[in-house]
């Protein structure tokens, strides 16, 4: 399906006739190598839209279009200032503990703020990470939800045209009414480059919110995660002439050695030391000698 290139086209109707209410929801991304702090990738992407959304031009008998970009957390997070360097102004940040809910605090400011398309990515990179902070907050709201969107196409009456991102590059249109939850796919275009001095002129404005403790996540246990076990190749013929080929094929790596004449002690260590250069097992199941 080929892919609509055209100018991202915005007709305010009786339901947005004051202008489209665009909110972006933003979490503090994980640079997989170093795990330093960063902006999330897929919210970053929210934003992009976002900023397009509201950058299209408008009709004059109409008020622009706000972009509103909120995060729960602190406002010393240095991370921020990276959303801020793609051209905001200022951020809305909900003040409250890393470890404590936001659901509740997000509702409360939605409701309050009354969005016309609330954008996020589709998961976080730190945190639970589970994808389901969306989909709750249009369950609560009574908002419908498009998931894993790659483009806004249009805005029209009071309806939204996105173009959803489906499996092996697939596409299609979706619409929905307004007002709604956009998620972002990694489809998307990417964000624009964050400019270091708009992030540092940029405000945060510090919203009190009522601190709701995540008494679920207080009782987990969180350890680094592991390597997976590397799955060791096995000979997948399916007839006789492949499998007569493969029991009689010269190896491909040479170098092995023969252990039927050890003791079981030296042909343990030597299984052992192969299953770990082979990274089927961990250092931490090795057995001291």
């Amino acid at each position: 399906m080929p892919l609509n290139k055209s100018p991202l086209t915005v007709q305010t109707g009786a339901a947005v006739s004051q202008g489209l209410n665009v909110v972006a929801l933003v979490s503090i991304g994980m640079h997989p190598t170093s795990g330093r702090q960063r902006r999330a990738e897929l919210d970053a992407r929210a934003v992009e839209q976002g900023l397009r959304l509201i950058h299209t031009p408008t009709t004059p008998q109409h008020s622009a279009h706000t972009l509103d970009v909120v995060h729960c957390g602190s406002t010393d997070t240095p991370a921020l200032k990276q959303y801020a360097g793609m051209g905001l102004p200022h951020l809305t940040i909900l003040e409250q503990p890393t470890q404590n809910d936001p659901l509740p605090s997000l509702i409360d400011y939605l409701q309050t703020t009354r969005a016309d398309i609330v954008l996020a990515g589709m998961r976080a990179e730190s945190g639970e990470s589970s994808g389901m902070l969306p989909y709750l907050l249009a369950n609560t709201l009574n908002m419908p939800i498009i998931n894993s969107v790659a483009e806004i196409i249009s805005v029209n009456q009071g309806q939204v045209e996105c173009l959803q991102a489906l499996p092996r590059g697939q596409r299609r249109k979706v619409m929905v009414n307004l007002p709604c939850v956009i998620t972002v796919d990694m489809a998307a275009a990417a964000p624009r480059q964050s400019a270091f001095g708009p992030g540092q002129r940029a405000s945060f404005t510090s919203v009190p919110v009522k601190e709701t403790a995540d008494t679920v996540r207080l009782s987990w246990t969180i350890t680094p995660a592991k390597p997976r076990p590397k799955r060791m190749k096995t000979v997948k013929a399916k007839t006789a002439a492949d499998r007569f080929k493969a029991a009689t094929a010269k190896p491909e790596q040479q170098g092995g050695r023969v252990i039927a004449e050890e003791s079981p002690d030296n042909m343990a260590h030597m299984l052992i030391d192969y299953l770990l250069s082979e990274k089927a097992i961990s250092t931490a199941n090795k057995q001291p000698n």
